[in-house]
């Protein structure tokens, strides 16, 4: 017998459907994209994502960097070498296209 008024976690239901999160990688599939586009360009872009852009943050818990959460999501590395490898347009399509199979 089953407690309906049970809870569960979103964890635990993805893994009884035999699921995996999709829409996370996704989202840093195409960060990772116009990344290395913005990059390549450096202009404006390029600026206020590596943060280098002038300017005051705002009041409380700071806002989570595009270049931090892709930094996780590539594997281990440090942003100064995603930088770096944005760089060869080949060697980033490469690690983008991995860490999307990998699912991370």
């Amino acid at each position: 017998m089953h407690n309906w008024t049970a809870k569960k976690t979103n964890e635990r239901v993805l893994n009884e459907a035999n699921k995996r999160r999709s829409l996370v990688r996704t989202i840093r599939k195409r960060q990772a994209t116009f990344l290395g586009h913005v990059m390549r360009r450096g202009k404006l872009e390029h600026l206020v994502t590596t943060g280098k852009f002038k300017g005051k943050r705002s009041r409380g818990r700071q806002k989570e960097k595009i270049m931090d959460g892709l930094a996780t999501w590539l594997g281990p590395g440090k942003v100064s070498d995603i930088l770096a490898a944005v760089k060869d347009r080949d060697l980033w399509r490469d690690m983008v296209a991995n860490a999307y199979k990998q699912g991370t």
